[in-house]
């Protein structure tokens, strides 16, 4: 009898919302720590700013039945300080690393970090994206305005059409992500 390696059960659905909860907060902030400082090794033991003093966290939290289980992505989404609240901004998108490729993760963050800002009054929202993810972004309606490198590694400034993310008026319940089946 052939046996095939033990493959992770990852969870069915993802809810995706605001951090509302300490152990969503909790969470999110360890997996920053583990994408940015551990695997990527951008940051040495942190990747916390002063943006994390005023920027609202999102995250991406894996569903058993209908029991919350873990966080497992997030990204963080902030009003431009210097423009005002029409002008906003994500980063720090972070997936640990067996949900990176199901697509209900990462693009349900960015579906509603561009959403819930739009929802605020967003008439313009950026990002600086590591140029392996841009792709992702071209294929949700994001365009490049410029090529830069940041914290050392190449990134691409991009900016969605605003068109293809409706105002979102509830990111604290959020919605439901499904993974995409494999035809």
């Amino acid at each position: 009898m052939i046996f095939e390696p033990f493959k992770p059960f990852l969870a069915s659905a993802y809810q995706i919302k605001f951090a509302t909860e300490e152990w969503e907060k909790r969470g999110a902030a360890a997996l920053r720590r583990q994408v940015f400082c551990t695997e990527q090794k951008i940051f040495e033991e942190n990747d916390r700013d002063e943006i994390d003093d005023y920027a609202t966290p999102i995250v991406a939290i894996s569903l058993f039945g209908i029991a919350a289980f873990e966080v497992v992505g997030t990204v963080r989404i902030h009003p431009d300080r210097q423009s005002g609240r029409d002008i906003w901004w994500g980063s720090r998108l972070a997936v640990a690393r067996p949900y990176r490729k199901l697509g209900a993760v990462g693009a349900g963050l960015i579906r509603l970090a561009v959403s819930s800002a739009h929802g605020y009054g967003c008439r313009e929202f950026f990002g600086n994206v590591q140029s392996q993810n841009a792709e992702l972004f071209h294929h949700m309606h994001w365009r490049t305005v410029s090529e830069n490198e940041t914290f050392g590694r190449p990134h691409h400034l991009m900016t969605p059409d605003l068109a293809y993310y409706s105002p979102f008026s509830t990111p604290e319940a959020g919605f439901l992500s499904l993974p995409k089946l494999a035809a």
